[in-house]
Order: C-alpha cells, then sequence, then structure tokens
C-alpha cells in the first residue's frame, strides 16, 4: 500500500483535494483566505474530512507555506460476501481478499458481486464508491 508523501503550495489547494492535516488524510471541503496585514502574508483555514474516520479538522497556514498531500490510489474490488456492516473484497488486479467497514451511505447499495472503488493512502483503505451492482 501507498506511504507517500507529496508537498504542494498553499495557494494550489482546491476544494476536493486531499491534504494531511495531522498526519490523517482528509479531503478538503472550505477553504477561507484572510487579506494581508500590515504585520504579515495572507492566512489561509482549510477545512477538510477525514477520509478513514470522518472526522473536520482545520489547518491554518500561511498563504505562501506548503502543505503535506497523501499519494491517493485507487482501485476496483469485487464484493464476496456482506456480513453485518463488513464487507469482503477481492482486489481485482491481485486477487488478494480483505475485509472492510461499508460506509453508512453506502450500506444499501453494497450487494454479493458488486464492483466498488477502494481508496489507499498511508497503509489504510476505505470503499469510496459502487461501480456497478450485481
Amino acid at each position: 500500500m501507498s506511504n507517500d508523501i507529496i508537498y504542494i503550495p498553499v495557494k494550489d489547494v482546491k476544494e476536493g483535494r486531499f491534504i494531511l492535516i495531522d498526519n490523517v488524510p482528509c479531503k478538503v471541503v472550505d477553504i477561507e483566505t484572510s487579506a494581508p496585514g500590515k504585520h504579515g502574508s495572507a492566512k489561509v483555514r482549510i477545512t477538510a474530512i477525514g477520509i478513514f474516520d470522518g472526522q473536520k479538522r482545520t489547518l491554518l497556514k500561511p498563504s505562501s507555506a506548503d502543505v503535506e498531500a497523501p499519494v491517493i490510489t485507487k482501485k476496483r474490488a469485487q464484493v464476496v460476501s456482506v456480513s453485518g456492516n463488513m464487507a469482503q473484497l477481492m482486489d481485482l488486479e491481485s486477487y488478494e481478499t480483505y475485509e472492510l467497514q461499508i460506509p453508512e451511505e453506502l450500506k444499501e447499495s453494497i450487494k454479493p458481486g458488486a464492483e466498488v472503488e477502494v481508496i489507499e493512502s498511508m497503509n489504510q483503505r476505505a470503499i469510496s464508491r459502487v461501480i456497478g451492482g450485481a
């Protein structure tokens, strides 16, 4: 699994992009920029939601700084079985099987035989969306 981190300028961060806040991969949902003041540069407040834990986090940085961004890998997997809120998945490239928790918003659409997209980053995996039904 990917454990790579890249650095991007704060001014290049857009909504929907993935960044690291407190060493947790997060998806940016809001960006606020303050005007430069008498004694300093403009500040940027980034609000993001953790992609693996769903917690809201904020980051405050000068607009001239860099921010860490995780390398996100997207893979396709097939649902082998569903047991409660866990799904057993098989990677469609390596045929590796593993279990992941089903996100609350996808509980109704994940059935055995369905194809899903799995995102990987920082040695963690999560189901991001359903690609095709059974």
